[in-house]
């Protein structure tokens, strides 16, 4: 035969059994606030709330309450008032108890038609040279401004708004609900003037009663130098301006750097690849090689090999917060094989390939003598 175990309703509200109703009101209160899912990061929540609700419940109405202290479980047969039947939910008794919504840190009074206005994004794509040394532009954007006409009042000349007849200008309206606590008066925003207190009789014809009108306009904007790509730039108070004239938000440009035809960028360091013949490469030389605002003279040794780089130090993107100092240019060198030689200069490497004892085998083609002549030079010899 199944045994039905009775609840500690007093225990679970942690309360001693001669507790009054303030005591268990107070008590439910904190669990109630404590374990509610909006605010409970605690997996079972949920569950611990409605073990809460019913044991009140149970606790409250003097009869179930007579069964708990005689033993018994007012529960255990299914009766009227289980755990399964309705009552007032946990955010219409918190503002029963607290008015407004979870415990009085809802708003009371009127709400405001001033409210501010939200952040606006402009994309600005910009040359490597101008993200490096800085810039100005100038762009067009399209937002919110506040309303010439009213200056934000919402309101047609004069005229101003009418205080609501339904709630009395408080924005709110006083509503009776039945609880497991008996009837409640709680305060709910008033529909006749959606909360506001007020109603506008006569909106202003320019903004339709908002406020703000939307409106394209040209600033422009400081490009700092050594900005990075996907950097924004702030600039406080252009964004849109809020509902009722309210203060604008912030415009945040977002600099996009375009792709170079030379250099590639990573941080404060330029890379670039410049082309040495072969004989330079073997011999050595001096190369001139064009920065994005100089030009500098690098050494070749003699003897370079494919890939070698080359450090100029100071000679790339100035640093966003380095007081004026810049990264480095790092040169790879390209060594690059004719592809064709005349005659006299087959002649002359072909007395090189005996000098250095190496054996020139011809190929279909005439690619073998130039493939052996590039890995002599690259060292493979």
């Amino acid at each position: 035969m199944r045994t039905h175990v009775a609840k500690d309703y007093y225990g679970i509200l942690g309360v001693e059994r001669n507790a009054t109703e303030d005591e268990l009101k107070k008590a439910y209160r904190k669990l109630a606030r404590k374990y509610h899912p909006d605010v409970s990061d605690e997996p079972d929540a949920q569950e611990r709330l409605q073990e809460i609700n019913a044991a009140f419940e149970v606790l409250m109405d003097p009869q179930k309450r007579a069964i708990v202290d005689a033993g018994g479980d007012p529960f255990a047969r299914g009766g009227a008032g289980g755990a399964g039947a309705p009552f007032m939910g946990f955010e219409d008794i918190m503002d029963a108890f607290f008015g407004g919504s979870m415990g009085g840190f809802g708003r009371r009074g009127p709400r405001s038609r001033t409210r501010p206005g939200n952040d606006a994004l402009l994309r600005l794509d910009l040359d490597l040279e101008e993200v490096a040394f800085g810039t100005e532009s100038t762009l067009t954007v399209d937002t919110a401004i506040l309303c010439d006409a009213c200056n934000g009042s919402c309101t047609e000349g004069s005229t101003e708004p009418q205080t609501c007849s339904t709630c009395g200008g408080s924005g709110e309206v006083q509503v009776v609900q039945r609880t497991i606590l008996g009837q409640v008066r709680t305060a709910r925003p008033c529909s006749a003037c959606s909360g506001y207190g007020t109603i506008i009789t006569d909106p202003c014809r320019k903004c339709g009663g908002e406020g703000r009108v939307r409106s394209r306009r040209r600033i422009t904007v400081k490009v700092p130098a050594g900005v990075e790509d996907g950097m924004r730039i702030r600039l406080s108070g252009e964004g849109e301006v809020g509902p009722g004239g309210g203060p604008a938000g912030d415009l945040y440009v977002e600099v996009h750097e375009k792709p170079h035809e030379v250099f590639t960028r990573e941080g404060s360091d330029l890379r670039c690849r410049v082309r040495v013949p072969m004989t330079q490469a073997a011999l050595g030389t001096k190369l001139n090689i064009h920065t994005l605002d100089d030009q500098v003279e690098v050494d070749v040794t003699p003897g370079t090999q494919p890939g070698t780089i080359k450090k100029v130090r100071g000679h790339g993107v100035p640093k966003l917060r380095g007081g004026g100092t810049r990264g480095d240019l790092y040169v790879e060198l390209d060594v690059r094989t004719p592809t064709k030689i005349d005659a006299e200069q087959e002649e002359l490497l072909r007395k090189l390939a005996t000098l250095r004892d190496e054996e020139i085998k011809e190929v279909k083609g005439g690619s073998g003598f130039f493939s052996r002549m590039r890995d002599a030079f690259n060292g493979h010899a």
